[in-house]
């Protein structure tokens, strides 16, 4: 019998979505498992492939079918396990994606091989011919090059190729590049008895102190150590190493070592909290499901500062009381340092950290701890949900509200929706955690799909912090044109004055969010995405916040010369420049994108104002959540219209979110807090609602209104979305895709569009999109993959692009 694997090949078009057979030959079949990641044949190509099932063909049947035979396996084991290549191939179908593309998403950077082409010598190149040219000299001594090596090395002749391909002289072939790369480190070691190194030191001339030192301390150690540490301790150098390890007295080896990120910090012992009683009763209801070893879904809805992390970190150790791991996701990436720190120091090395922070060697390492099963606890932004565990017990996902956990390129999954699919297939316990959770999980969990768990006091009663809402309007009445209110400035002060901390929030970077020509009205706007531009003061440029484009700030109007030209609206650097000039001498740290690109800046940042080198953090969206500062007693929210007024069903829940969790910054501790927020429409239900901390309200009236309007949690949505430099085409497809789903969906479904898109041009694609409601439409994702199906050759003579998200979180 022959064994033959079923194949998913890294091709991800929809014509290829699918499993093929190949035969697994003998010398293979050791390695070749459900889960291998594979080098195969696929046309005239050799291609990376996952296997995802194994069966068994008699002899007769295989040499019938002429089935090609599997190249190479990639890795010892495999990377996959048979949990995740079934969680693949449901993401597959629920968000309309190759199911490549799913397994991809699944795994670190450095697995996703890369097809390279490379050149070789083919039949008909003859010696006489072969020394004409150096590179056809080169490829006729059995070398193989690839193609951009060979356009580097010989770049007159590379021109050539095409008519040498044609002659038979040259044929190109496809390797498969791995970017797996680990890292070594060189030990040394003495190999000296006790009585062999004495006589040794003896034998030394006088002269030969460096060898002495270097001797005496590798005794002293009686262990090996790193060469790099070796030399630094002793300051000899490499050749002294070299004259000791030729006598044979000294041993060096190479040795792989995991590129550990945390390597350099000492994390200190834990406080252990005793839990509140309302701690306790949440807790109590997750460990009972866990005892019970059966599937079970909580939302912990809990006042900022209640103590939720608390109750996430005694599950877990729960969890892994019982030989089980436990998945921990948080939301944006500065949360992790703090959140890092606290589970280090409780899990010590059963942690691993994956975060996009990270490089990608050291999120391969980190991956590979897991893997290996050499770790109990991951923690992480989103993709961590896919952490290879066989034993996986509890998931929790923190501030789940948050958008962050959809996915906005293709795979489109929301971390939610997968962690549901895995818990529920292991049987362990998911839970959810925000103070202010996503309409629709409130909305689950007030039917019982959840289990609602309510902590609704601070831990330590420490009570929750008055918040002053401030009308800008009558501000400018009263003459004052700053963007600091009367109320805010004088809270600045006090704070300063008695050596407090103060965050202030505004979301949006850069130092103004347009620049216009007073004298003609001229906006300096992105050539190609319809978006104005964004002065950055730090190196004066003009920025697209879409497609990256940037120009120098000019002195003039492009348009009409005026000298005229001016900053509008307020950022981040322009806040920063305001504060130095009202309160000389203030430290501030702002955080925001462009402050935080670099590796380690975040916590850099947040380390520095937690050690009291910062008088003010301010900062976007990412300071907003988690973080936890002892003497911040004062919170400022700059502009709450930001989010306010966006064209997204959800403005007024993204609104009340950001404002409740900002304002949960301040009074944690033992300091009473206050918070500010300055508004122009103060007037608005989820700003007096989020003054009053009341979600319960908010949740009651922000459900009329998505009753009224058709929108979730009462309807789901897909939103398709087209792409095309020409208007004209891009409708066409639009139009056609609408006429094709019209008559085949339930009269219930909703199929609103063409329309454009609130920002109808990024990178000089022009964009339209259609909008489904539905509420009773089982096999919708069906009708969507048969219908992209219909038009796929129409989108690629006319390269039409097509992305479809199932239950979007953004629209824009």
């Amino acid at each position: 019998m022959n064994r033959v694997a079923q194949v998913v090949v890294d091709v991800p078009v929809s014509r290829t979505n699918r499993p093929f057979d190949y035969l697994i030959p003998e010398w293979l079949m050791p390695l070749a498992e459900v889960g291998s990641r594979v080098i195969v044949p696929f046309g005239p190509r050799k291609l990376q492939g996952f296997i995802v099932g194994i069966s068994e063909l008699s002899s007769s049947a295989a040499d019938g079918r002429k089935l090609r035979e599997i190249a190479e396996v990639m890795d010892d084991r495999p990377p996959l396990t048979e949990e995740l290549l079934q969680l693949a191939e449901w993401m597959s179908r629920q968000y309309l994606c190759p199911w490549i593309t799913a397994i991809q998403a699944m795994l670190p950077s450095v697995l996703k091989g890369k097809a390279e082409k490379h050149l070789r010598a083919a039949e008909g190149l003859t010696d006489a011919v072969s020394r004409q040219f150096a590179l056809l000299g080169y490829l006729s001594q059995q070398k193989t090059l690839s193609l951009a090596e060979a356009e580097k090395r010989f770049p007159e002749e590379y021109p050539l190729l095409p008519g040498w391909i044609k002659a038979g002289w040259v044929e190109t072939e496809y390797h498969v590049k791995d970017k797996v790369t680990s890292k070594h480190v060189t030990y040394a070691k003495l190999v000296l008895s006790e009585g062999e190194l004495e006589e040794a030191v003896r034998s030394l001339p006088q002269r030969a102190e460096r060898m002495r030192q270097m001797i005496a301390l590798l005794a002293q150690r009686g262990e090996p150590l790193a060469v790099s540490r070796l030399l630094e301790l002793t300051g000899a150098s490499r050749s002294v190493l070299t004259s000791l390890e030729k006598k044979g007295w000294v041993g060096i080896w190479q040795q792989e070592v995991f590129r550990d990120p945390y390597a350099d910090r000492a994390f200190s012992q834990p406080v252990r909290h005793v839990l509140t009683p309302l701690q306790q009763q949440s807790l109590a209801a997750i460990t009972e499901t866990l005892d019970a070893g059966k599937f079970g879904a909580f939302l912990i809805h809990g006042v900022t500062g209640s103590g939720k992390t608390e109750v996430y970190m005694a599950a877990i150790e729960h969890a892994l009381g019982q030989g089980k791991e436990a998945i921990f996701l948080v939301p944006e990436i500065s949360l992790t340092p703090q959140m890092v720190e606290r589970f280090k120091s409780r899990f010590g090395d059963l942690v691993a950290v994956l975060h996009s922070a990270l490089s990608a060697g050291e999120r391969y390492d980190e991956w590979r701890k897991i893997h290996r099963q050499e770790v109990k606890v991951v923690v992480g932004a989103r993709s961590a949900v896919f952490a290879p565990f066989q034993r996986l017990g509890l998931i929790v996902i923190d501030e789940e509200h948050e958008g962050s956990y959809k996915q906005e390129e293709t795979p489109r999954y929301h971390a939610r929706d997968v962690a549901m699919w895995r818990a529920r297939q292991a049987g362990g316990a998911l839970i959810l955690g925000s103070a202010t959770p996503a309409l629709e999980t409130y909305a689950l969990a007030s039917r019982g799909r959840y289990q609602l768990l309510t902590m609704k006091e601070r831990v330590g009663s420490h009570p929750l912090p008055p918040v002053h809402v401030v009308d800008m309007r009558e501000e400018l009445r009263s003459d004052n044109r700053s963007m600091f209110s009367r109320t805010l400035f004088q809270m600045i002060a006090q704070r300063l004055e008695k050596q407090e901390q103060i965050v202030l929030f505004l979301n949006r970077r850069g130092f103004s969010t347009f620049v216009m020509c007073r004298s003609c009205g001229y906006t300096l706007s992105c050539p190609h995405c319809d978006i104005s531009l964004t002065y950055h003061r730090t190196n004066h440029t003009a920025r697209c916040h879409y497609c990256g484009y940037t120009i120098r700030q000019p002195d003039h109007c492009p348009e009409c010369q005026s000298p005229h030209i001016r900053f509008f609206g307020t950022g981040t650097q322009k806040i920063e420049a305001e504060l130095a000039g009202l309160f000389p001498g203030v430290r501030v740290i702002r955080m925001d994108v462009d402050t935080t690109s670099r590796k380690g800046a975040h916590e850099a940042l947040l380390t520095k104002f937690r050690t009291g080198q910062g008088d003010i953090l301010l900062g976007t969206q990412m300071i907003a959540k988690g973080l936890d500062f002892p003497r911040v007693t004062l919170v400022g929210v700059i502009a709450a219209d930001t989010s306010l007024h966006l064209p997204d069903f959800r403005a007024a829940e993204k609104t009340f979110q950001l404002l409740t969790q900002v304002g949960g910054r301040a009074g944690r501790h033992d300091l009473a807090g206050d918070v500010v927020i300055q508004t122009y429409t103060p007037e608005h239900y989820s700003i007096q609602y989020a003054s009053r901390h009341d979600y319960e309200a908010f949740f009651q009236t922000e459900m009329k209104l998505r009753k009224q309007s058709g929108y979730p949690p009462y309807y789901r949505l897909v939103l398709i979305t087209f792409s095309h430099e020409d208007v004209p085409v891009v409708i066409r497809a639009a139009e056609m895709y609408a006429d094709y789903l019209r008559p085949r969906m339930a009269q219930s479904t909703v199929l609103l569009g063409p329309v454009a898109s609130s920002i109808a041009r990024i990178k000089d694609r022009f964009r339209f999109q259609l909008m489904i409601k539905y509420r009773d439409e089982p096999k919708l994702t069906e009708l969507l993959a048969q219908t992209t199906a219909h038009f796929d050759d129409w989108m690629k003579q006319h390269q039409v692009l097509a992305t479809i998200d199932v239950d979007p979180q953004m629209l824009l």
